[in-house]
């Protein structure tokens, strides 16, 4: 067992893992995190993209054991701080969380991209998700959504929340 000290959502943490537990699977089964998903835990499909130290990471692909002194936050995190309330509600609105697996990973990689490129193309989009997999809503949907939360963002100078949501319709 190895001890380790890490903020997960804003509260400290301090644990014995494993030193093969991944982050992933400290998150779920240690902490009862359950939002993030495990899903090809190969790294492939995005299911259980985190964040670790500002930037998105697979955490099946990530030694828990590793993040002594890291920040780290999870889905649970950035919903429960309102930061992607806008962007929950466009998926919601363009029926862009069919089944939900995939949802996680997609509100967390597509989070990172707003917060880097405040006004993606479509092709940035695409791109930027491109590592994430969705078997249910065929990708347009997703690509809507975020399409619309920045948009949305753009008008309003920053993040609207839900009740400032609003729909581009263009392009479709």
């Amino acid at each position: 067992m190895i001890a380790i000290s890490l903020n997960v959502n804003g509260e400290r943490v301090n644990r014995s893992v494993e030193p093969r537990r991944h982050l992933i699977d400290f998150l779920r089964i240690d902490l009862g995190l359950t939002g993030s998903h495990a899903g090809c835990e190969h790294g492939v499909c995005g299911a259980c993209t985190v964040r670790v130290d500002g930037e998105i990471v697979r955490g099946c692909l990530v030694l828990a054991a590793s993040l002594d002194g890291a920040e780290v936050v999870t889905i649970e995190g950035i919903s429960d701080s309102g930061e992607v309330a806008d962007l929950q509600a466009n998926f919601v609105a363009r029926n862009a969380a069919q089944c939900g697996f995939c949802t996680p990973g997609m509100i967390m990689t597509a989070a990172d991209l707003l917060a880097h490129n405040g006004t993606p193309t479509r092709a940035e989009i695409r791109e930027h998700l491109s590592g994430n997999y969705c078997r249910c809503t065929g990708y347009q949907a997703i690509i809507d959504a975020v399409e619309d939360t920045f948009r949305a963002r753009d008008a309003t100078g920053g993040p609207a929340g839900a009740p400032g949501l609003q729909s581009s319709g263009a392009g479709r």
